[in-house]
């Protein structure tokens, strides 16, 4: 397929790398291109002006712009049903810790998915699936946690390994054991930290059932020396470490994850000046999440001072259904352009090419480069990049292509 008469072709790019600091201003583009795909992959792109159309299907753009798949690198987005209950009461003034306190939050969602069979769990999540994959996602890392069980961890992770044999784009599945403490270990700890490390982590290594192992470091859940554990754990099943870190408290998640060499520690609402310096002088990526603040009426993560610091920022949904119930990255984009005051450039390249080094799909997606896997958004006929997180309330969005096929 030629598509043809591209108004904008966005996140062109030669050689990809992780983008740091200054560097993620620049979202490099084509005017009046085309794009050309074969065998669901992208084989060329260039001005109109050469394009070669003779014996080809050609798609006519007709002017509107394209842009790469968004790159999803945190998400919860298998679990048993809904907690717009807890919503509720947040409005009425209960918080996070609150109602985690009276059985709500990671609790609620784990006694669920223990009586919710693994074929209900898999058809409820590819509802979600299939949803955010028309919003432009075009890969997607899914972390269980909604267990806290060996069975039902497991089936949670077998669940995510059912997606990714259903759908067409790289799909990673994360280890999240140490989200909570179920209420049988909650006065000993360290027989959860056993259960996890000796039985749990030899389970999902027989079976092959992770990519990564992650850790809620956070005051009340799981403290530095826990998580330390659990991290090392992990790798010597050679699970890299994702965490985490500084949601609701400065709790040392960053320093652990450089200390641990984690691809990424994500959330990061509460930092102070140190560990945004070292953020900025460690190769580590500082994943947002800030449709989880929004949500959660939390301050936002401190994107702007990220950036000036150097750091390499990714932006990701964390779609769940306690803290941010929804996988709308266009959406999240306007809310970082709006509440963290980065640019729509910076905005994009994080959700696009640092979303992909954030789960170690560079190679594959999340940017307009030859050879990678052609999925592509094609935006509705809109004036620039900065209309899409300016129209908020818009659906932008005319159509996704996934491994060449408009889906």
């Amino acid at each position: 397929m030629l598509i043809t008469n591209i108004k904008s072709l966005y996140g062109t790019r030669e050689t990809t790398q992780l983008l740091r600091g200054k560097e993620l201003a620049d979202f490099p583009s084509l005017e009046n291109a085309f794009l050309e795909v074969e065998n669901g992959r992208i084989v060329d792109f260039g001005k109109m002006a050469n394009a070669i159309t003779e014996g080809k299907k050609v798609f006519d753009a007709k002017g509107k712009s394209i842009l790469p798949t968004f790159c999803d690198s945190h998400t919860h987005i298998v679990f048993a049903g809904s907690r717009e209950d807890e919503f509720v009461h947040k409005i009425k003034g209960l918080s996070y810790a609150e109602i985690a306190a009276k059985g709500g939050g990671i609790l609620n969602s784990a006694k669920r998915l223990a009586n919710t069979s693994e074929d209900e769990l898999f058809e409820q999540a590819m509802v979600r699936v299939n949803e955010v994959m028309h919003l432009g996602t075009g890969a997607l890392e899914i972390k269980s946690g909604y267990g806290l069980s060996l069975e039902a961890e497991l089936k949670m992770l077998r669940v995510i390994r059912r997606i990714k044999e259903a759908v067409n784009i790289p799909v990673k599945s994360t280890f999240l054991g140490a989200h909570a403490f179920p209420e049988p270990y909650k006065e000993n700890k360290e027989a959860y930290i056993k259960l996890i490390i000796d039985e749990m982590l030899p389970a999902i290594a027989e079976e092959k059932l992770a990519d990564y192992i992650d850790v809620f470091c956070e005051t009340g859940f799981f403290d530095e020396q826990l998580s330390e554990q659990v991290l090392s754990a992990g790798a010597k099943y050679g699970l890299k470490a994702k965490i985490h870190a500084n949601q609701l408290n400065n709790s040392g998640g960053v320093q652990l994850g450089i200390k641990t060499n984690a691809l990424s520690v994500d959330h990061l609402e509460t930092l102070g000046e140190e560990e945004i310096k070292l953020l900025g002088e460690n190769e580590i990526i500082s994943t947002l999440l800030p449709s989880a603040a929004f949500f959660l009426r939390m301050g936002f993560p401190p994107a702007r001072e990220l950036i000036d610091a150097g750091a390499a920022i990714a932006l990701a949904t964390d779609y769940n259904p306690g803290s941010s119930p929804s996988g709308n990255i266009p959406l999240l984009i306007s809310l970082a352009c709006i509440q963290m005051k980065i640019t729509p450039e910076e905005a994009f390249n994080a959700a696009t090419l640092n979303g992909a080094y954030a789960m170690e799909v560079e190679k594959e997606v999340g940017s307009i480069s030859k050879g990678k896997s052609a999925n592509l958004i094609l935006t509705k006929d809109i004036p620039s990049l900065a209309y899409m997180p300016y129209a908020f309330g818009s659906q932008n969005i005319e159509k996704v292509m996934i491994k060449g096929e408009w889906i």
